[in-house]
C-alpha cells in the first residue's frame, strides 16, 4: 500500500471525488488517501502545477500524486505516468508536471496505455475515474510503474512567466492567489538575494503602489494594512493583514510585482 494524493478542479459538491475514491479502495483497500485540494480553479492547469509543487516535499518517496485537471478529456492528449525523486506522479500530459519536472529529478517516464488497468468502459468524460484512479491503485498495491505503458522521452511542459532582472530590481508578477486572498509571486528567495544593491532595504511594489519592505509577518503591520513577506512556499506574498489582497487590492494573477 502507498499513500494516494489527489488534486482536481472537481470541488466537493458533485460524486466525482467519491468515484475516484471508490475505485482505488476497490482495488487497494489499504490505500491511504489524502486529498491536497479539490478547489483548483477549473481547468486551470497552471494552478495545478503550483499546488502540485507546493505539497510535493511534504510526502515521503512512495507517494503516488494523482492530478485530475484535464480540459482535453477526450481527446487524444496522453495521460503519464513519472518518478521523481522516489515520487510518483500520474497526470495528462497537458503540463501539470512542469515545476516538478523544473525542480525535481526525473526517474522515469511512461505513457499510459495499459488498458488492462483502466475500468470498463472507460467514460470519454471521467479518466480521473477509468484511468487515473485504477492505475494509481495498482501501483499503490506494488504494480511496477513501466507496466502502464511504454517508456516516453518528451512530455508537454508551460510556459511559464519567470523574473527579470533590471537596472534598478527585479521584475515578477503573482501567479496563485490562496484562500485568504494572498497574492503569491514567482519571485524566490535567491532572485531577491541576487538583487540586493549594497544591502539597502528592499521596497515591493504592485504595479505603481508601494507596498513597502519586505516583512517577517503578518503582525508587523496594523490590520488591514498591506505588507510583503516570504510565504511558506519561499515566494514573495503580498498580503492585507486580517484581509484578503486581491480583493483590497483589486489585483490578481498576471499583476506586474517589482522589488527595487
Amino acid at each position: 500500500m502507498a499513500i494516494v494524493t489527489l488534486i482536481t478542479d472537481f470541488g466537493q459538491r458533485d460524486h466525482y471525488v467519491a468515484s475516484m475514491k471508490g475505485v482505488i479502495l476497490q482495488i487497494d483497500p489499504a490505500a491511504t488517501i489524502v486529498d491536497i485540494t479539490h478547489q483548483i480553479s477549473a481547468q486551470q492547469v497552471t494552478e495545478a502545477a503550483f499546488v502540485l509543487r507546493c505539497a510535493w516535499p511534504a510526502f515521503a518517496p512512495g507517494a503516488i500524486h494523482v492530478v485530475v485537471v484535464d480540459p482535453l478529456v477526450g481527446t487524444d492528449r496522453r495521460i503519464i505516468a513519472a518518478r521523481y525523486d522516489g515520487r510518483i506522479v500520474l497526470a495528462p500530459d497537458n503540463g501539470a508536471v512542469t515545476l516538478v519536472h523544473r525542480d525535481c529529478r526525473l526517474e522515469e517516464l511512461y505513457v499510459v496505455q495499459n488498458h488492462q488497468l483502466f475500468v470498463q468502459p472507460v467514460s470519454a468524460t471521467f479518466h480521473g475515474r477509468d484511468v487515473l484512479a485504477p492505475v494509481a491503485a495498482h501501483l499503490s498495491r506494488g504494480l511496477a510503474l513501466g507496466s502502464v505503458g511504454p517508456t516516453i522521452h518528451q512530455l508537454e511542459l508551460l510556459d511559464l512567466p519567470g523574473p527579470r532582472f533590471e537596472n534598478d530590481g527585479v521584475v515578477g508578477e503573482v501567479i496563485y492567489i490562496d484562500h485568504f486572498g494572498n497574492l503569491v509571486t514567482n519571485l524566490t528567495r535567491r532572485e531577491l538575494a541576487r538583487n540586493m544593491f549594497g544591502g539597502s532595504p528592499q521596497q515591493v511594489w504592485l504595479g505603481q503602489r508601494c507596498i513597502g519592505p519586505i516583512r517577517q509577518s503578518y503582525a508587523e503591520v496594523a490590520a488591514g494594512e498591506c505588507l510583503a513577506l516570504m510565504g511558506s512556499a519561499d515566494l514573495l506574498e503580498i498580503a492585507v493583514n486580517h484581509g484578503n489582497a486581491a480583493e483590497d487590492l483589486a489585483a490578481g494573477v498576471g499583476s506586474a510585482v517589482r522589488v527595487q
